[in-house]
């Protein structure tokens, strides 16, 4: 399994399995394994974040210059276990975990505003205004009994999404 251009084995699979909580079944995992071994432009074991950019909709994400700290430099566990926050059985703990991630770009453990706003831009591009955005995360942060001061921790996040109904969903095409 480090060798991208190996197959994988009963075992392997039985392992990544294990490695994401069985989020995805075997022939997902098959699946997965092959577009990794696509990604894989080099046979290296792992993928870089310029391979992860050939994914049209990867690059198109408005976070993806976000997402390429978390993915770049993954092997195929590491990259099964990032997409496993994307399976439909993942649960929403799993989904904020990797939210919190994304606006925790210096892995301090907390959130400022700022680092909100600055996801909000990335996020709504020109379509909104500095002010917009700051006046809806105020609303926001107020309503969940957050002030724009506030440092938001993982499990502050967990308090004010847990409930939401957040959809993050990937569908895993099995030939």
């Amino acid at each position: 399994m480090g060798n991208s251009s190996s197959m994988l084995t009963q075992y392997d699979i039985e392992e990544v399995q294990c490695h994401c909580n069985n989020l995805f079944t075997q022939q997902e995992i098959v699946s997965l394994y092959e577009r990794f071994c696509q990604l894989d432009r080099n046979s290296k074991g792992y993928i870089l974040a310029d391979e992860f950019l050939s994914v049209p909709e990867f690059a198109m994400n408005p976070l993806s210059q976000r997402l390429l700290k978390m993915v770049d430099g993954l092997n195929f566990k590491d990259f099964v276990a990032f997409l496993s926050a994307f399976s439909a059985k993942a649960s929403i703990q799993r989904k904020i975990e990797l939210m919190f991630k994304v606006y925790d770009v210096d892995l301090h453990g907390k959130v400022s505003f700022n680092a909100m706003i600055e996801v909000l831009r990335d996020l709504s591009g020109p379509f909104m205004s500095d002010d917009q955005r700051k006046q809806v995360l105020s609303k926001l942060l107020e309503e969940a009994g957050y002030s724009k001061e506030s440092h938001l921790t993982q499990d502050d996040f967990v308090k004010i999404l847990g409930n939401s109904g957040l959809k993050m969903e990937v569908e895993v095409p099995v030939d």
